[in-house]
């Protein structure tokens, strides 16, 4: 059994077992339509992994076969590589041609051990024992954690809701003991330093610690802990993921001086602020603001551009056309109207934690604080979900603990009161925190909409994703290829072959070339083809973009295609029920 805030092993790792099995029985028993390597960024991301093993510099970041024939950057950090690249290392005399297989097995799988760590942890701390259950199961029922911990699953976005969730036990234990408030500095560095998706909940992070502060002076030691951890590990996470000559570029996208400067500019501020000797909470309300708007007003001397976003340097078309395309990226309101059943299951648990919190902090007076910190976390989440959906995947998973503390006070109210209304709070209560559920109920309610996952469409670009319908292209010498952006990281990863494109903004000529190939003129089509010596097109007739993703003329590509009318000068080379296209580029 688990004792205070320890999860007990044994709870553990049953929870592990149960949920590992169901997720590596769903892959099995769907494998032969779903890819075990599905998502462009998991095929990319073991792309990496080859090529770093292969000898690729820890500092290049340039993935040679992309963007062909100059390179296109990707802007990932080497943190997640390394360990990846660790495992596969030592699994490759073992397992031989299989151990990219166990790879895309065992990553998903250990990481989902640390996440049920995590969140029993703080479902203990906030709700007592009887929330270790209800903390262990319910992530088994999470959308995100069936979409983030599942085999194949290989990018760094279940490193980075770990570290969320680091970030917040942490900052709660230094409620009690300061000293923990240097794990949050350094988790909340790694966080950036992985990927800037974490900065919403550092930045929460940071005002958390201003205002433990600024409501108790006996917080001054955390608040000092914090701020310079999270500086020097900071500086360490540049030092490490930028070579030496472009420490002092100033880019949003990535680690960079900018993030650099505002931890350690954060880092001085919070110092001073902890050796200021003031009593009154309005007086230390004050400081902490003029220290906040110096810190601003230098960071955005040192980078204007920082209020255009990371993707200011992107060309105005894409801006225009591509990302508004990128699901992930869509707000919470365009999500909900294409398809509410997705939004609906990644919200409600969030809302139910959310006011469940609010009400702890409303009531409680000594107890306050753990529950306060989680409320601004979920808070601070929830209105960055709402500007973009992709925040889900950090915020959701913040829920469980929460969620688990109120099934336990419902398990403990159905003990003093007995009947049928306890009964159904207990029940009402794990309902409404399982996202699957929430998901089942609004399948059932809203109609299934085109393209939805299960839809033909859907079936048919999962059929051209399988490694078996790029056997062929892999046995042929190595040449340069035209394919949509969404095939590119998979011809990467499948293939020795070179692409034009892939989904990374770093290389945005490559992206622009790709769609203006499909979707220009056939003749500018071919130019970009000869002034690229691109030999082989190869598409996949199911994906969007060959279904007209983006407007096009009608000698393009893909009316051309439509019609059956595509140029001699592109012979059909495709085998027969292969789901990929194959056409060979005839000179003039």
């Amino acid at each position: 059994m688990a004792k205070g805030n320890s999860v007990g092993a044994g709870p553990l790792a049953a929870a592990w077992a149960i949920t590992a099995a169901g997720f590596v029985l769903k892959t099995l028993l769907t494998g032969s339509s779903v890819p075990l390597i599905l998502d462009t960024d998991d095929a990319m991301r073991l792309t990496e992994v080859h090529d770093f093993l292969g000898g690729q510099n820890w500092f290049d970041l340039v993935q040679h076969r992309l963007n062909t024939p100059f390179g296109g950057e990707i802007h990932w950090s080497r943190l997640i590589d390394l360990p990846e690249a660790t495992l596969l290392f030592l699994l490759r005399p073992v397992a031989g041609g299989l151990a990219d297989v166990l790879l895309a097995y065992l990553w998903p799988l250990a990481m989902l051990a640390i996440l049920l760590w995590l969140s029993a942890r703080l479902a203990l701390r906030l709700g007592g024992h009887e929330a270790l259950w209800p903390a262990l199961l319910l992530p088994a029922f999470s959308l995100i954690t069936m979409g983030e911990f599942v085999p194949g699953r290989l990018d760094h976005h279940s490193a980075q809701i770990l570290l969320t969730l680091a970030i917040l036990s942490a900052t709660i234990a230094a409620l009690e003991r300061p000293r923990f408030a240097i794990a949050a500095g350094i988790a909340a560095a790694a966080a950036i330093t992985i990927g800037i998706e974490g900065l919403p909940m550092v930045a929460a992070t940071v005002a958390i610690y201003a205002l433990m502060w600024v409501a108790d002076r006996r917080y001054a030691e955390a608040l000092r802990d914090f701020g310079l951890s999270f500086a020097c590990a900071t500086a360490l996470g540049l030092a490490q993921g930028v070579p030496p000559p472009r420490w002092l570029e100033l880019r949003l996208d990535a680690i960079s001086i900018v993030y650099a400067l505002a931890a350690l500019l954060c880092g001085l501020a919070f110092l001073a602020l902890s050796l200021a000797p003031l009593r009154s909470w309005l007086a230390r309300l004050v400081v902490a603001l003029v220290a906040a708007a110096i810190v601003i007003v230098i960071l955005l001397w040192i980078d204007p551009a920082i209020p255009e976003g990371p993707y200011a340097a992107l060309d105005p078309w894409l801006l225009a056309n591509w990302l508004p395309a990128i699901s992930e990226a869509e707000s919470f309101a365009r999500s909900f109207a294409s398809d509410p059943v997705y939004p609906m299951a990644v919200t409600v648990p969030v809302i139910v934690a959310l006011v469940y919190a609010l009400w702890h902090a409303v009531r409680l007076k000594p107890g306050r604080a753990p529950w306060l910190i989680y409320f601004t976390f979920l808070a601070a989440g929830l209105l960055v979900m709402i500007v973009q959906i992709r925040a889900a995947r950090i915020v959701t998973p913040l829920a469980v603990p929460g969620s688990a503390a109120l099934i336990a006070a419902a398990w403990r109210a159905s003990f003093k009161r007995r009947g049928i209304v306890p009964a159904l709070g207990v029940a009402g209560s794990a309902l409404v925190s399982m996202g699957i559920v929430v998901a089942i109920i609004g399948v059932v309610l809203v109609p299934a909409t085109p393209g939805s996952p299960g839809s033909g469409t859907s079936s048919e670009r999962n059929g051209c994703l399988q490694p078996s319908a790029f056997a062929e292209l892999a046995a042929e010498p190595p040449v340069r290829i035209m394919a949509p952006i969404d095939l590119g990281s998979h011809l990467l990863l499948l293939t020795p072959h070179a692409v034009v494109g892939a989904p990374y903004h770093r290389s945005q000529q490559g992206v622009l070339d790709t769609f203006r190939f499909f979707n220009q003129p056939i003749d500018v089509a071919r130019g970009i083809l000869e002034a690229r010596g691109v030999s082989l097109v190869v598409i996949c007739p199911a994906m969007k973009e060959i279904r007209g993703l983006v407007a096009h003329t009608p000698d393009s590509f893909v009316s051309l295609y439509a019609e059956k009318a595509l140029p001699a000068w592109l012979v059909d080379q495709s085998l027969p029920g292969n789901p990929l296209k194959v056409y060979a580029v005839m000179p003039r």
